[in-house]
């Protein structure tokens, strides 16, 4: 996940703005005379501008310590977890030493000196993050990407495997097809001489039905005539 995604860094853009136009405030309270009415009001404002800094920082804790939880989840590692906390705890301070400042000047009036104190304590926003940070910050990153790469090949590997066995299950399926189509003319080749067959044999016995039958009258006619010769015999000769 890049930074313009990534809702911790979303989120402190926008802290550190609120804190930017804090010290912006706080350098315009500054100037103001101590029984001026601005001052009164500019350093209410102040104070209500610290607090809720301060929430937005501790909820901003708190997601650290969930993404802490399971690192993997959220794409970060403990270096980049060290860097959030580091920053956490960098603006919290800033914030806590200019509320100090204000209180400070609130109760000793114009006592600039104890202000710029205050001031000289908060850290330089440059040095948030270091060179070091920043080049183990990139290390980091760039092992991450190079880790999901090869996780990529690997998947793509095990897909094109996949597709490749896939495509040989295909081919064996259109061979046995094949395979299954021919022995299908085969048994139709079959059939339709088994049913030539049979109609020639149904022929054959129908012709010998036909000469059987035709036979069988000439015998009855023959027998009745040879009947009736010796009926007659026997009538007009005995």
């Amino acid at each position: 996940m890049s930074k313009a995604q990534d809702p911790f860094y979303i989120v402190k853009e926008e802290i550190q703005e609120s804190i930017d136009k804090l010290q912006s405030s706080f350098h315009q309270w500054e100037r103001i005379r101590p029984d001026n009415e601005q001052r009164v009001r500019l350093t209410k404002e102040l104070f209500t501008n610290c607090e809720s800094i301060e929430w937005q920082v501790d909820e901003l804790d708190k997601a650290i310590s969930v993404a802490a939880r399971d690192p993997s989840l959220y794409g970060i590692d403990e270096v980049e977890l060290e860097n959030r906390r580091r920053w956490t705890s960098s603006a919290r301070t800033q914030v806590g030493n200019l509320k100090k400042a204000v209180v400070a000047g609130k109760e000793n009036g114009n006592s600039a000196s104890a202000m710029h104190r205050e001031l000289m304590r908060l850290p330089d926003r440059s040095n948030m993050y270091t060179v070091e940070d920043n080049d183990e910050f990139i290390s980091s990153e760039s092992d991450r990407q190079m880790l999901l790469i090869r996780q990529q090949d690997e998947e793509l590997d095990e897909l094109s495997a996949s597709v490749e066995r896939i495509g040989g299950v295909g081919l064996t399926i259109h061979e046995e097809l094949l395979a299954q189509e021919n022995i299908i003319d085969d048994l139709g080749n079959e059939m339709d001489s088994t049913t030539n067959r049979l109609d020639f044999v149904q022929k054959k016995v129908a012709m010998v039905m036909k000469k059987a039958s035709a036979t069988g009258q000439c015998m009855m006619i023959s027998f009745l005539l040879g009947l009736f010769i010796i009926l007659f015999i026997l009538v007009f000769f005995t």
